[in-house]
């Protein structure tokens, strides 16, 4: 279970790797656009607030690829991050779009469990 535990995290962490590519990157550009469905006008004026978007992003990534190399002794961490992650993607669906808790706090809280469960 502690395998499966790190792929999920690590695969958390690469979603949101990409999401920092994304949104700091791609934003304004046809890709970006497309996936986030949003108008070349209200990409090219909302740019700069989804590259900190992305930056953030990019933290939790970080900190999901941190817990994994810690070992053992970032469980603790691990746990924060996923919770985080958790936290932003409900919140996200909340506010933005149902399918963010499908594509963001979903595979967190597979990652939590599966943390919990080894």
């Amino acid at each position: 279970m502690q395998q499966l535990a790190a792929i999920l995290t690590l695969l958390v962490a690469a979603l949101h790797f990409y999401f920092l590519v994304l949104e700091m990157f791609l934003w304004d550009h046809p890709t970006g656009r497309r996936i986030f469905r949003t108008t070349p006008e209200f990409a090219t004026a909302s740019k700069t607030l989804a590259a900190n978007q992305g930056l953030y992003n990019g933290f939790l990534a970080a900190g999901l690829a941190w817990s994994i190399a810690l070992g053992a002794a970032g469980t603790g961490v691990r746990i924060f991050f996923l919770l985080c992650v958790v936290v932003a993607g409900l919140y996200g669906g909340y506010t933005v779009n149902r399918r963010i808790i499908l594509v963001q706090a979903l595979p967190a809280g597979l990652a939590l469990a599966a943390t919990y469960l080894s």
